[in-house]
């Protein structure tokens, strides 16, 4: 069971996430989701951590997750993803859309604090026009991981896409 909590972590879910993550975590914002005992799986980050463009809005840091992910990487599913996306022009708009649920997304959760900052330091073309797991080319696909923490969090077919042929959700509790 996958709960979108939407609340910043506690003292108990950061010592998980600094365990899971190898180091102490910065940039959190919220968590983006949880399983069904509170572990997080997914983080949401702020849009500038020290002073720069943070890559990605949501950030998958369930260890289970990653090791699913990585070995459906490691089996060449992008490369399939990408040459399905030039040949199913449904799949491309779908996909496409799925960036622009990411990019709203990543608006929607600034402060206007956050605002300010994005603007001032001059990213604000950058976090409008670069996608899942900050990507340019709407087109590619660079991970696995970024298009599922998106799918936990929003609207992402190529997570959906990974669910209904892989289960990757199926072993949570």
């Amino acid at each position: 069971m996958v709960i979108c909590p939407d609340i910043p972590p506690d003292e108990r879910q950061l010592t998980i996430i600094a365990d899971q993550l190898g180091r102490s975590p910065r940039g959190i914002q919220a968590l983006g989701a949880t399983d069904g005992e509170g572990t997080p799986l997914v983080l949401r980050m702020n849009p500038i951590v020290d002073g720069k463009p943070f890559p990605t809005l949501f950030w998958l840091c369930s260890e289970r997750l990653k090791v699913v992910l990585s070995r459906l990487e490691a089996q060449g599913i992008i490369k399939g993803l990408e040459a399905r996306l030039q040949q199913e022009p449904a799949f491309l708009a779908a996909y496409h859309a799925s960036h622009e649920d990411y990019v709203a997304k990543r608006w929607q959760y600034m402060t206007p604090l956050q605002r300010s900052e994005v603007e001032r330091l001059g990213y604000t073309n950058i976090l409008r026009e670069r996608g899942i797991g900050g990507i340019a080319n709407w087109d590619q696909v660079r991970c696995l991981h970024t298009q599922y923490a998106h799918h936990l969090c929003g609207h992402n077919v190529i997570g959906q896409w990974l669910d209904e042929e892989y289960g990757v959700m199926d072993d949570l509790p």
